[in-house]
């Protein structure tokens, strides 16, 4: 294969970043929070009284509303698997690695801003035990966020290193 080089012709003397130990077991604690909130999500029509919003809106208009939330739940399904079973293959520092970890930074900074920058909290159900699911749950996108934007700092720091 021969001496690595940069992309201007230069030898590439870049040495692997050590990828921390506790990265992996992080990657699937993050998986299996994933999993709980895909469970949790199932709650969620119940406990919004979606039922009888969406039966307001248009045939076509709920349809598009349901597919988007089996979507979201299907991401989030396959997220918490590829990491519970997966995780060694998310930190191995090739260019997919980063990618599919950067993708799921990502998400997870999305929906941080979208929770705080966007959704109308006004009409939200109250009472202590809402007031501690919604810490909860940021609590995980932000655990989310960091440690899969750390295995992809990981990633992009050991990919394309020999």
């Amino acid at each position: 294969m021969g001496t690595p080089r940069t992309i201007y012709g230069a030898i590439d003397e870049r040495l692997p970043m050590t990828t921390p130990a506790w990265l992996q077991a992080a990657v699937n604690l993050a998986g299996a929070g994933q999993l709980v909130i895909v469970v949790g999500s199932l709650a969620i029509p119940a406990v919004l009284k979606w039922k009888a919003d969406v039966a307001k809106l248009r045939p076509l208009t709920r349809q598009v509303f349901w597919t988007y939330a089996a979507y979201i739940w299907a991401t989030n399904l396959c997220f918490g698997l590829i990491s519970v079973v997966g995780a060694p293959l998310l930190i191995e520092g090739t260019p997919l690695s980063a990618a599919v970890t950067g993708f799921i930074t990502l998400y997870w900074a999305a929906r941080i801003v979208i929770q705080f920058a966007y959704f109308d909290r006004s009409d939200a159900p109250s009472g202590a035990f809402f007031v501690f699911a919604e810490i909860v749950l940021v609590g995980l996108f932000l655990f989310f966020t960091a440690i899969y934007g750390y295995a992809t700092f990981v990633n992009v720091s050991n990919a394309g290193v020999s």
